[in-house]
């Protein structure tokens, strides 16, 4: 393992963070209610979830690769990123729809005023999902030739760990941005819709185009 291959994967790990790093921002910017337990929950989650798909996209070449041919493995791999790339965007798309619609209604009704969204254990997890999605297809990359059944998982683990500390600081960063609004959860609500709706949009994107 080179230095050159440590690079690669540290610049790979800084980019399939980004989404982690975007759902960060709006966990802080839309929830009240999140902790430094809840907060450190969050980056572990995103940074294991984000580690976990190249593993998988990765034992998943291999193993199609032993049982049927060479070459099978990486098809095998793309087309379980494209099903789990399409079932992502259908959610996020739909969280987000749901957020932006509850803040727009809020903001017209302005003597309703808009509850703060509770922290959830089971919607850290569907989202810690949902943006590591992209990381399966990498998972392909990695087995044609940066990494091997020896490696893989020290550059794995080099992935979440840059995934916890970006994702650390994207709640971080969303959390100050919130008091700007000091409690104005009907804009917070919006931003938020707006920013998972853009986030869907570009996994998709990204799947296709690879921007």
């Amino acid at each position: 393992m080179t230095a050159e291959i440590i690079v690669q994967i540290v610049l790979l790990g800084i980019a399939l963070s980004m989404d982690a790093f975007t759902i960060s921002v709006t966990y802080g910017l839309v929830y009240q209610d999140i902790t430094k337990k809840r907060t450190l929950f969050i980056a572990l989650v995103f940074g294991i979830m984000q580690g976990l798909m190249p593993l998988i996209g990765y034992w998943l070449v291999e193993l199609v690769e032993i049982i049927v041919k060479e070459g099978a493995g990486a098809q095998a791999g793309n087309v379980m990123a494209l099903v789990v790339t399409w079932a992502a965007f259908g959610l996020l798309l739909f969280i987000g729809g749901k957020m932006l619609f509850e803040g727009i209604v809020s903001l017209k009704n302005k003597e309703k005023e808009t509850e703060p969204k509770k922290f959830s254990v089971k919607e850290v997890l569907i989202f810690g999902v949902a943006t590591s999605v992209d990381a399966l297809g990498s998972g392909v990359a990695l087995h044609s030739g940066l990494s091997n059944n020896g490696t893989i998982f020290i550059h794995v683990s080099i992935i979440i760990c840059i995934t916890f500390v970006i994702s650390l600081m994207g709640v971080l960063l969303g959390s100050k941005i919130e008091k700007l609004f000091k409690g104005k959860t009907e804009i917070t609500s919006i931003i938020g819709g707006i920013i998972l709706i853009l986030l869907a949009i570009w996994i998709v994107l990204s799947h296709y185009f690879g921007i």
